[in-house]
């Protein structure tokens, strides 16, 4: 057997690297940038005013109150080409570019106006008050937006306050998913006494899309050699082929043996972890393979560890979120054996502001409701001693995904 670590350095370095492709900016959520974006504009391209009011000379509203006649109106989108000089105003809305001569704006719940005519009566204006700058959030030529960087909501904003109509991402990598076994059946159809309903390829599926990656679902392969080689024949022209269960050793566990005469390369398949020992790692020429265990709990766990951090190695992202993370745990922990071990915690900020993870009571692997409610994974080293409340650990996020705000 080999750590977690090995495993999943030796899965990442295997990750090609998706070639880039362009797309537009209305379709970019999610993606994840193979190019640093920089902005084709200054924001703003003007000096604009914050507020709705007037904009006036500083110097002429040093003494309030003052008397100043109003020479031009300029609503947003609109702007003045005069100046205006010694005891002169414009009335102004916010986001109007502020006319030439004016160095301050006075907000107006602070006047009176009678026609012509702004009495200011209130309120200190002085140099640059209520006035932003050109360029007060970003110049032409600023670079904004980094390579590698997964495209949120607020990205795609910004992106289109840079004036960029295209951009180039990483393409989506390709994921075939194969599960296995004829115990197997889908949600729905009739469940015999011996058979249980298949969650991996949905759950899967799922996981696939969030990770910012492309599924392919092959359906389900029965324990039959010549069913499981045709079925796993779909996976040719994908980046990577995913199967659940039949990655161990047994006499009905087809997938090593079956695969291995259609070219699989087998780098390791045992890892010391749990849940998730039997887990297999290798390449069918060009496509990766990654054989997770068929237990669901310890599939989407396996998933988690390594699944997604080499889709984002495939996509050249810098997901913090997936990384480690420390918190503070909330209840005892006896001591852990010689395999490092994944407990399903819920997460919760304490008085203090830290980030206080309970494991949940039932850990083991066929619980897959515990998983649903799960906020992180407790990452334990193998022989950890016993740990008590308030003792750091360090955590691994389940959330994170490529759809974000």
């Amino acid at each position: 057997m080999i750590s977690v670590a090995e495993a999943r350095a030796r899965i990442n370095e295997a990750m090609p690297l998706m070639p880039a492709e362009q797309i537009a900016l209305a379709d970019a959520f999610g993606r994840v940038l193979a190019e640093d974006l920089s902005a084709r504009r200054t924001q703003p391209p003007h000096a604009v005013s914050a507020m709705d009011g007037y904009a006036v000379r500083a110097a002429d509203v040093a003494t309030l109150p003052a008397r100043l006649k109003i020479v031009a109106e300029i609503p947003a989108g609109q702007s003045f080409d005069g100046a205006i000089g010694a005891g002169e105003a414009t009335r102004i809305f916010t986001g109007a570019p502020v006319p030439k001569g004016a160095d301050a704006i006075v907000i107006q719940e602070n006047t009176k106006r009678d026609g012509d005519v702004v009495h200011i009566i209130d309120g200190k204006a002085p140099v640059g008050r209520y006035i932003r700058p050109a360029g007060l959030d970003f110049s032409e030529g600023d670079t904004l937006l980094r390579s590698g960087r997964r495209l949120t909501a607020r990205d795609i904003s910004l992106a289109a306050g840079m004036n960029i109509p295209w951009l180039m991402v990483r393409r989506k990598p390709r994921i075939a998913l194969l599960a296995t076994g004829d115990e197997v059946v889908m949600p729905g159809d009739p469940v015999g006494d011996n058979q249980i309903v298949s969650s991996n390829g949905l759950a899967l599926r799922a996981f696939v899309i969030a990770c910012g990656a492309d599924p392919i679902d092959l359906g389900i392969a029965p324990d039959s050699r010549d069913a499981l080689r045709a079925m796993a024949e779909g996976a040719r022209g994908a980046d990577m082929l995913v199967t659940t269960g039949g990655a161990s050793v047994g006499d009905h566990d087809l997938v090593q043996q079956v695969l291995g005469h259609i070219g699989l390369e087998v780098d390791f398949w045992r890892i010391a972890m749990r849940p998730g020992k039997p887990l297999m790692f290798g390449n069918i020429e060009s496509t990766r393979m990654l054989g997770l265990p068929g237990n669901p709990v310890s599939a989407l766990v396996c998933a988690t560890i390594f699944l997604r951090p080499a889709i984002n190695a495939m996509l050249g992202s810098n997901n913090q979120s997936a990384m480690e993370q420390h918190a503070v745990l909330a209840a005892p922990l006896p001591e852990n054996d010689e395999r490092e071990d994944y407990l399903r915690a819920t997460l919760r900020i304490g008085h203090d502001g830290s980030r206080q993870a309970t494991p949940l009571d039932k850990q083991d692997s066929s619980v897959f409701s515990g998983l649903a409610r799960a906020d992180c994974l407790i990452v334990r080293a193998p022989f950890a001693p016993p740990a008590t409340a308030g003792d750091p650990i360090k955590i691994l996020p389940l959330g994170g995904g490529a759809l974000s705000i």
